[in-house]
């Protein structure tokens, strides 16, 4: 994929054939409330399991137009909790703003309350996204100029199970194109995991190791092991910090290597070159669309691939992060079909591809 230029920004006034006025002199308003999130199935990944996912759903409105955004709560995300985003999201004032447009003030004075609460200011971010593309009418894919038919297929996740429910969830995900798996237990159990798969289906499978494998020369037999069944990247196999190991794995290993948890925000890439072949971006990570725009330019300017990933959200987090899809290499944002209670409609995958809509902003609707 060739490198970005600099990224379109959104401005004070929209381009379409048929341009909407803009609403001027009001003020923003935002209101905030939790939810939580039905999982299918127990989800099982290194290090611990869970059946739902607390969330914060924020919206932003200005003259009568709303936006909607999403603050997903994983329990891996240290100290961000309810109680601590809720009390994040009690000091956010955007009554002090009169001019939605003002991205990069409104987001500087968020981002500025205080340190960390990423998946507060993500939730933020996204809604002022969503408003903003309503205001003007247009999906933010066309507003950055993105290309719709560029954007990659989903893979579809399977957590660490046992063989019976490993065979169960292979089947259901008959309708995508590529499986990410969860590994990063022991070499007996992570190898039955892919041999049970394997049994099921020849499709290209991508790994997510969640930092399970402590030695290097362990980790790349592995990846060795897996390359000859067909996989077709690795995710986090080592610790976080450990990055001359992981910078030795990924000289020698045979497949593509991505830091998932090694690269939070943007300020993370430089020193990830070298250590992966590319980077995993979360909005929950990195406190949202604009700065996830940033780390797209900025990892294609170090010659690093980029993927896009998620955790269990609703369509409402999803169809915003697939809306910078066209400029990825990989997709990983299956969160909403993990689920069995979303609250929004949104972007659909059609034939295990991310299908944008022409809805405006974030392409959502609440339900």
């Amino acid at each position: 994929m060739a490198a970005l230029s600099a990224v379109p920004m959104i401005g004070t006034s929209c381009t379409s054939s048929t341009p909407k006025p803009l609403p001027k002199g009001g003020k923003l308003r935002m209101r905030f409330y939790p939810y939580t999130n039905e999982m299918a199935h127990t989800f099982t990944i290194s290090g611990f399991s869970r059946n739902s996912t607390q969330i914060i759903l924020i919206e932003i409105t200005y003259e009568g137009v709303t936006g909607y955004g999403e603050a997903a709560l994983p329990p891996y995300m240290a100290g961000q909790t309810l109680e601590t985003a809720t009390a994040f999201l009690q000091q956010v004032d955007l009554s002090r703003f009169d001019d939605p447009f003002m991205t990069d003030d409104i987001l500087d004075y968020v981002d500025g309350i205080a340190p960390g609460m990423t998946c507060a200011k993500c939730g933020v971010d996204i809604a002022l996204h969503d408003l903003i593309g309503k205001l003007c009418g247009l999906p933010l894919w066309r507003m950055w100029g993105y290309n719709p038919t560029h954007t990659p297929c989903t893979s579809f996740t399977i957590g660490m199970d046992t063989r019976e429910m490993i065979i169960q969830k292979t089947k259901e995900a008959e309708p995508y194109k590529i499986l990410k798996v969860k590994l990063g237990s022991t070499e007996e159990n992570d190898k039955m995991i892919i041999s049970t798969i394997r049994e099921v289906t020849d499709k290209p499978i991508v790994i997510d190791a969640n930092q399970g494998w402590k030695d290097k020369y362990y980790a790349l037999d592995m990846i060795n092991w897996l390359y000859e069944r067909g996989v077709q990247m690795i995710e986090q196999p080592m610790p976080k910090t450990v990055f001359d190991d992981m910078a030795w794995i990924t000289e020698r290993s045979p497949l593509p290597t991505y830091g998932d948890e090694s690269c939070q925000r943007l300020v993370d890439i430089p020193k990830l070159q070298g250590v992966f072949n590319g980077i995993n971006i979360k909005l929950i990570k990195c406190t949202g669309l604009r700065e996830a725009n940033k780390m797209i330019t900025t990892a294609r300017s170090l010659g690093m691939h980029v993927m896009i990933g998620c955790t269990t959200e609703t369509s409402c987090s999803i169809s915003a992060a697939a809306q910078i899809s066209p400029k990825v290499d990989f997709a990983d944002i299956d969160g909403n079909l993990l689920i069995t209670n979303d609250c929004f409609s949104g972007m659909k995958i059609i034939d295990g591809k991310i299908t944008l809509n022409d809805l405006p902003g974030i392409g959502a609707t609440k339900l």
